[in-house]
């Protein structure tokens, strides 16, 4: 399904000239941490529930238009930069303007997070792999290549966390032995971040350090 079929207009957009009273009103009514607000039905921005329960003294929304926040993206705009943009802009509605900048609808954060929910990395079964490395060091290509020559199948992958010069990467795998991809990755010189529990590696070499040391304390 195309992001664009997710596109609502359940709410109408309110207009510079309508009452801060109403959309005070509005905020009560929704669950919404935003609202779209128009000028001449041109989209101006949004206003935020926070800032509208703010306003004293104030007739018209034109009075507060400082408070108004004006973002939005495309029909176009990727699933992953739209849930950017929620997360820039601490928001669980998201404007979508035409190219021509016309006021679409909006994206709720539920639908989009669902929709995310549904791909392979969350839907298919497989196992969770952080790998971390220098941030010169690394590739996805040959990332997939340890993956894949281990007949297992890289379902995504993405850098969860840069610290200085290393970067996690967290990666889902399907259709493979996890220890065996882990092995390979550390002839790699991958440092493995997580403690996957098929990490045999790991507890054999714990096994064997807790009977050594047993050993030479007897």
């Amino acid at each position: 399904m195309e992001l664009q079929d997710f596109v609502i207009n359940d709410i109408k957009p309110l207009s510079i000239t309508d009452k801060v009273s109403d959309l005070q009103l509005l905020f009560n009514q929704l669950t919404y941490s935003h609202i779209p607000i128009l000028k001449d039905g041109v989209y101006m921005g949004c206003i935020s529930e926070t800032d509208a329960h703010c306003f004293e003294g104030a007739d018209t929304i034109g009075d507060c238009n400082y408070a108004i926040e004006g973002f939005f993206v495309r029909p176009t705009t990727v699933w992953l930069d739209v849930l950017e943009a929620f997360a820039q802009n601490d928001s669980n509605i998201m404007p979508v303007l035409s190219h021509q900048n016309k006021y679409l609808g909006y994206y709720e954060l539920n639908d989009i997070i669902h929709l995310f929910n549904e791909t392979p990395f969350f839907a298919e079964p497989g196992g969770i792999l952080i790998v971390e490395k220098g941030i010169n060091d690394y590739s996805f290509s040959e990332i997939s290549q340890i993956v894949e020559s281990n007949d297992a199948k890289l379902l995504g992958g993405f850098i969860s966390k840069m610290d200085g010069d290393l970067v996690k990467i967290t990666l889902k795998i399907g259709n493979g032995s996890l220890n065996e991809i882990i092995q390979t990755f550390r002839r790699y010189s991958y440092n493995i971040v997580s403690g996957h529990e098929d990490d045999s590696y790991i507890e054999s070499l714990k096994d064997r350090s807790q009977y050594l040391d047993k050993y030479l304390n007897t």
